[in-house]
C-alpha cells in the first residue's frame, strides 16, 4: 500500500508533467531548439539514458523490459530496437500520447527494416501498479530488466526504497534506476533555480547521500536478496543524477 507522502508527491508530479510542463518536456526530449538551461538538461538526460542502456545487452531479443516512468519513450524505443518487448508506463497521459506518436513515426520504420525489433506497450498510470504493468498472459513471467530513469528522484528515501522493492519484485534481473545525489553543487543549483522563470524550473526532487542510500538498500529486509552493483554520476550543467544498478545476490 502506497504511503501518504508517495500519493501526495505522485499527484504533484502528474499535475506538473501532464499540465504545467508537458510542452516543455516534449521539446526537451526532441531536437527542437531550447534554452541554454534546458540544453544542459537534455544533454544530461541523453547521457543517463545511454548509461542505462549500456548496462543492458546490445541484443535484447526476447527479453521483457519494464520502463518505469518512461516519459516520451526514448529509452523504450531504443530497447525495442534491440529486440526487447517493452512495457512502458508513465503517470502523464499527455507524455504517453507523445510517446505513441513518436513510436508511430520512428519505430515502425525501424521494425520494418529490422525484423529483430521487439515491441512496446505504452500505458498511463502508476509505475508500481502491477495490474497495469503485468498483462494476464505474462502474469507469472517476471521482467528481465527494469529501468527507472529519473522517475524515483522525486520521492523521499522511504518511498524510494518501497518503490525499489516493488520493482525488484517484478524483475528476475537487474533494476537500473537513478537518484539525485546529495551534493553541495546540487543544493546550490536548487537555490539558484528558484530565481528562474517557473517554466524553466524542474519539479522538486529529493536528494539523498549515496552512502546512505546504499546502506539503506543493504539493510532493507524487502531487498534482502539484492545489492548495489554499478553506479555512475552524471553532471551536465543544471542536470545532476546518479545511475545505480541493483542486482540479485
Amino acid at each position: 500500500m502506497a504511503s501518504n507522502s508517495y500519493i501526495a508527491r505522485r499527484g504533484l508530479l502528474l499535475d506538473y508533467f501532464d499540465r504545467t510542463a508537458a510542452d516543455a518536456w516534449a521539446r526537451i526530449t526532441s531536437d527542437a531548439p531550447v534554452s541554454a538551461i534546458r540544453q544542459t538538461v537534455r544533454a544530461g538526460r541523453d547521457e543517463m539514458r545511454r548509461t542505462l542502456l549500456d548496462w543492458m545487452p546490445a541484443d535484447l531479443s526476447g527479453c521483457r523490459v519494464l520502463d518505469a516512468g518512461c516519459g516520451t519513450g526514448a529509452l523504450a524505443m531504443e530497447a525495442a530496437r534491440r529486440g526487447a518487448h517493452v512495457t512502458a508506463i508513465d503517470l502523464s497521459p499527455t507524455l504517453i500520447g507523445i510517446a505513441k506518436e513518436r513510436m508511430a513515426q520512428n519505430l515502425s520504420e525501424d521494425m520494418a527494416t529490422h525484423p529483430q525489433s521487439g515491441s512496446i506497450r505504452f500505458l498511463s498510470g502508476d509505475m508500481l501498479d502491477r495490474r497495469l504493468i503485468t498483462s494476464p498472459q505474462d502474469e507469472a513471467r517476471p521482467f528481465d530488466y527494469v529501468v527507472a530513469m529519473d522517475s524515483l528522484i522525486h520521492y523521499q528515501i522511504d518511498d524510494l526504497l518501497a518503490a525499489l522493492a516493488a520493482l525488484t519484485a517484478v524483475s528476475k534481473g537487474p533494476v537500473l534506476f537513478s537518484f539525485a545525489p546529495r551534493t553541495r553543487l546540487l543544493a546550490m543549483m536548487h537555490l539558484m533555480g528558484r530565481l528562474f522563470p517557473r517554466g524553466d524550473r524542474a519539479p522538486a526532487i529529493e536528494p539523498v547521500a549515496e552512502r546512505m542510500l546504499i546502506d539503506r538498500i543493504l539493510t532493507d529486509a524487502r531487498l534482502a536478496d539484492h545489492g548495489p552493483h554499478r553506479t555512475r554520476r552524471i553532471k551536465s550543467g543544471f542536470y545532476i543524477s546518479q545511475a545505480l544498478e541493483v542486482t540479485r545476490r
